[in-house]
């Protein structure tokens, strides 16, 4: 359904990233952000599945700034690899090159735009939704959330964490939730981290499924309304 396409960002640099519309005229857009093994088969897969739902939804290759086209599995070896090349980039061009998709999206006509993102993604929702111009964000088991429970959006912002995630303990997840109680934060009980991911071993269905219904349901309320003027 998607295509790879070039956005530049206003520093100049040019990145990859995974397009994929929708049938018709677009509900919204969103950019997906990866998970630390880049814009993998999976993050393509979730471009997607939104895609069928109605959204234009683009993924920039954020790994771009260190290696390009960078495509990890899920073994050990890719975990290793992928969290060396996250220290290689640090906040401020993340968030350009995040911002290089909302204005593509933005420029697209696609409407409001919303952001999603999964692990390290997870992260980066929240600082994008503090720092960007985005209408809502989901936030799917983002490490760094909880460190982060100080700052405020500026935009709708609903987390997803599972209750055996070993690197995000569920007590730093409830410190968070009491700093935010505007925010709809959810715990899934017996699931782990990057349970929303078929490929992984750590796949919770019952957890996905829910998950996304809620993720798309937020989206539905938040991303529906006049579109905005192209920047």
């Amino acid at each position: 359904m998607g295509k790879m396409i070039k956005l530049k960002a206003k520093d100049g640099f040019e990145l990859g990233a995974y397009r994929a519309d929708p049938t018709g005229a677009p509900k919204g857009g969103i950019v997906v952000i990866q998970e630390i093994f880049g814009v993998n088969h999976h993050i393509k897969n979730i471009c997607d599945q939104y895609a069928k739902e109605g959204y234009l939804c683009i993924a920039p290759a954020i790994y771009d700034r260190a290696e390009r086209d960078v495509e990890l599995g899920y073994d050990e070896d890719a975990r290793k690899k992928g969290f060396g090349l996250r220290q290689k980039i640090d906040w401020p061009v993340i968030l350009a090159d995040v911002e290089a998709a909302r204005q593509e999206l933005v420029k697209s006509n696609a409407g409001k735009v919303g952001i999603i993102g999964y692990c390290f993604g997870g992260s980066v929702v929240w600082k994008a939704c503090v720092e960007l111009d985005f209408d809502a964000g989901v936030s799917f088991y983002g490490g760094q959330v909880p460190e982060f429970k100080d700052l405020k959006a500026k935009c709708p912002v609903q987390f997803h964490f599972g209750e055996e995630d070993q690197g995000i303990p569920v007590a730093k997840v409830e410190d968070f939730k009491k700093a935010h109680p505007e925010a709809p934060v959810f715990i899934y009980k017996g699931a782990g981290h990057g349970f929303t991911c078929d490929e992984r071993g750590s796949f919770h269905k019952e957890a996905a499924d829910t998950s996304k219904k809620r993720a798309l349901e937020f989206f539905g309320q938040h991303l529906t309304g006049p579109a905005r003027k192209a920047a």
